[in-house]
């Protein structure tokens, strides 16, 4: 005996729903279909190699003495405040150029679900940023460790704290991307979103000391600090009287800076018009 199974019917004219890499496919065309987008990337890239490079020539005691891993030679600041100003910036507009041009209009009657566009964004945002950042922190010890092995002082990449140097250097572009996105989801106007994206990544820091308890405590919890204290591969002097960011810590504050952000924006959009 057979039976006969019926095909479900789907009215004239309407599609099925997204799916969800359906959504990731639509934002990486998106990104890549930019034409500010390499150039941005290669332009970025370029000046963060450069700088480590400068710094390297410029640091007069290195290899002076026995080789050790120097990292603001390798990930000098002036290169990575770069790097985490242009990934905060692109980052943010994913979004707002979308508010901007009224596209986000569009993308929300084709698909309803605002939380899950908001997390497609976040997904290739993270993806791209992070091999960005990964390409700068590898390129950037690279080029540090070939000028100095002129005066054999190079480290090899499992020199101690190398590695977690590079890790964090890598992590810093799409942590800062995502925070990007994040408040461009939050505040939806450029120029508002860029100003607290700086404000907040760059300019509030060094406002702070680590000499009394409670400004330190305030520092240890931003982006750059962490950064900071993951790049140093040494340990607090006990005497200072300077209260120092631990390491764990700092890894949590990379975890927690881009979760928050990005499930403030989910919230938000799921409870507010377009």
């Amino acid at each position: 005996m057979t039976t006969l199974t019926v095909a479900p019917r789907t009215t004239p004219g309407t599609a099925p729903p997204a799916r969800f890499r359906d959504l990731l496919a639509a934002e990486w065309i998106k990104t890549r279909s930019l034409r500010s987008t390499p150039w941005t990337i290669g332009l970025t890239l370029l000046f963060v190699l450069g700088s480590a490079a400068v710094a390297t020539l410029a640091d007069k005691a290195a290899g002076s003495g026995p080789a050790e891993f120097l990292p603001f030679d390798a990930y000098p600041a002036a290169g990575y405040w770069t790097l985490t100003l242009v990934a905060s910036s692109m980052g943010a507009l994913t979004v707002v150029s979308e508010y901007s041009s009224g596209l986000i209009r569009t993308t929300t009657v084709a698909v309803p679900a605002r939380g899950s566009v908001v997390l497609a964004k976040a997904a290739v945002t993270a993806a791209l940023w992070t091999a960005v950042g990964t390409a700068a922190s590898t390129g950037s010890f690279l080029v540090s460790q070939a000028i100095l092995d002129r005066h054999h002082a190079g480290v090899p990449i499992t020199h101690p704290g190398v590695l977690r140097a590079l890790v964090a250097s890598a992590l810093l572009a799409p942590v800062c991307a995502l925070v990007g996105l994040g408040l461009g989801v939050l505040l939806r106007h450029a120029a508002g979103t860029m100003v607290t994206s700086v404000f907040t990544l760059l300019m509030l820091p060094p406002m702070f000391s680590e000499t009394n308890r409670w400004s330190a405590d305030i520092k240890h919890t931003l982006v750059s600090a962490a950064w900071n204290r993951l790049v140093q591969p040494w340990e607090p002097d006990p005497r200072s009287l300077a209260y120092t960011a631990t390491v764990p810590g700092s890894w949590i504050v990379y975890t927690l800076w881009p979760l928050i952000t990005v499930a403030l924006a989910i919230l938000v959009v799921r409870r507010r018009d377009v």
